[in-house]
């Protein structure tokens, strides 16, 4: 009862800051697009009255837009000015192929509910893979989401400005490879977070001013704290299928509370930008933390029973440079940590996750901590753009995640990668990802093998599973995402029991 008092307590204080008495007047909304909309798989083409000032429309003009999150969700407030829909899809093109959505228009009534701040959204995501040589087994999965939802922009809708109204509703089906592998980070990124039909997120967004935005109800940590940025449009994490990588760093996940997609948290936030811009943020947030959310009989829990503590982030960003196409190359450097209330057990503990079944645990240490915290770092360059098209170019990014020794299993983690945007002369769209992570299991943990096997035990030692990725992605129509990849696992599992991992993958995404 203590935890879930404080909870409540600690949301209804986020999100209850008071409006200031003066607030901005909203820009006027701009007459006319250019162009098209722009739409996660269709980053090149920005919706703006004038083609020569893009970048600086959208960047003085943001309140009239729509934003992506990295599950091509919408979202209000980007930490990058890059991905927009302008309030709908384009009508019915008659080249199917060109329009932004593959359902089109639905005759003008997309348009028209648009225009009264109501914007369906939805999409289908599948991921197959295989590994044809290396772990314990070789197998081929399949898993898929399908997503759809809905944003009521109530100042639209009924002239009152109460803010913005999120509902999503994901269904996840399918297998897991790394559970065949076995690996610790799943390959395929959708798979996960119980394959059943789960509320992710229903919640009410509101900006005070340019200062001060807030947002409360059932979310994911994801959204908003050590979340991909984005260029060109895209979510630089999701250009990967690993799941080690795409979203966020993975192993805030596995060393704590991190509310992670799409499982929806009661939580809320409050982000601060000191100059009314979104060049400097300050995050802060509160979330609940419940261990069962994620089981696919709970992908409608909205109450508090089972908490068991309650997770609080921090985060500081900084945008510099000028825009994707336009003035010094962009980038974004942000620094975060964690607080979590939770009574957890210690980490040696977690010898489980590596142990084969039928492993006597002597001298079990049936210890527990109160509290458990962490850090992060993020950072992505822009590192080069062509001349003859600045629409084209590379980004460089890396992060690296810290976790308290005493009960995070994998205390340090990084990721790293590169994305090319603009393959081949009539492929402007198209990209090439190289990127991977590193994974190291606690030397507790490993400490403790090694005990259970000098008793004799065939328990192997756990030290890292470090992973690589290249893709490609094709992009025939801004709605649809072929993506074929491979990977390489080292060490799956965390030990030398298995050798090496050779996967092959193939995504495909559809935009309705």
């Amino acid at each position: 009862m203590w935890e879930m008092s404080r909870t409540v307590g600690a949301v209804a204080c986020l999100a209850l800051i008071p409006a200031a008495s003066e607030a901005r007047a909203r820009r006027p909304e701009l007459s006319e697009c250019f162009g098209v909309a722009m739409t996660p798989w269709d980053p090149d083409v920005l919706c703006v009255n004038n083609p020569d000032l893009v970048e600086e429309e959208l960047s003085n003009n943001q309140d009239n837009f729509f934003f992506y999150d990295d599950h091509h969700n919408i979202i209000r407030r980007p930490s990058r000015v890059s991905r927009v829909w302008r309030s709908a899809p384009r009508p019915l093109s008659s080249n199917w192929l060109h329009q932004d959505v593959m359902t089109g228009d639905w005759g003008g009534l997309r348009t028209r509910l648009a225009q009264r701040g109501i914007l369906f959204q939805g999409h289908y995501v599948q991921d197959t893979a295989g590994n044809p040589a290396g772990g314990k087994a070789q197998a081929v999965r399949y898993a898929h989401e399908f997503a759809g939802g809905l944003d009521i922009d109530f100042n639209k809708w009924l002239g009152y400005d109460i803010g913005i109204l999120h509902f999503l509703v994901t269904q996840r089906s399918g297998l897991g490879l790394h559970m065949v592998m076995p690996a610790l980070s799943s390959v395929q990124e959708i798979y996960g977070t119980g394959q059943t039909v789960r509320l992710t997120r229903l919640s009410l967004e509101h900006k005070f001013t340019n200062y001060v935005n807030t947002e409360l109800g059932w979310v994911n940590t994801e959204n908003d704290f050590a979340q991909s940025t984005t260029h060109w449009g895209m979510s630089i994490y999701c250009q990967f299928q690993s799941n080690a990588i795409c979203g966020m760093p993975q192993s805030l996940a596995f060393n704590s509370g991190y509310g992670y997609y799409p499982s929806a948290h009661p939580g809320a936030y409050v982000k601060l930008y000191p100059t009314g811009k979104d060049d400097f943020l300050a995050s802060f947030g509160v979330y609940n933390v419940d261990n069962t959310i994620a089981n696919s009989h709970n992908g409608w829990k909205m109450w508090l029973h089972n908490t068991v503590g309650t997770y609080f982030p921090v985060q500081l960003g900084w945008k510099h440079g000028g825009t994707d196409i336009k003035g010094a190359y962009p980038g974004n450097i942000r620094i975060g940590g964690y607080w979590e209330t939770t009574r957890v057990k210690t980490v040696t503990q977690k010898i489980t996750m590596f142990a084969p079944a039928g492993t006597v645990y002597q001298n079990w240490p049936n210890d527990s901590i109160k509290g458990r915290y962490g850090a992060w770092f993020e950072g992505d360059q822009m590192i080069e753009r062509d001349r003859n098209n600045p629409k084209r170019g590379v980004v460089a990014f890396g992060s690296f995640v810290w976790g308290d020794t005493q009960t995070s299993p994998f205390p340090y983690f990084a990721t790293w990668g590169f994305i090319r945007k603009g393959t081949f002369a009539n492929r402007p769209d198209d990209t090439i990802s190289i990127g991977g992570k590193l994974m190291v299991v606690n030397s507790k943990i490993a400490r403790y093998a090694r005990y259970l096997k000098s008793t004799g035990q065939d328990v192997s030692t756990p030290t890292f599973e470090h992973s690589f990725e290249v893709n490609y992605g094709w992009r025939p129509a801004p709605w649809l995402l072929v993506r074929p990849g491979l990977q390489y696992v080292w060490r799956p599992g965390g030990t030398r029991r298995y050798p090496n991992a050779t996967v092959l993958d193939f995504e495909t995404a559809i935009i309705f």
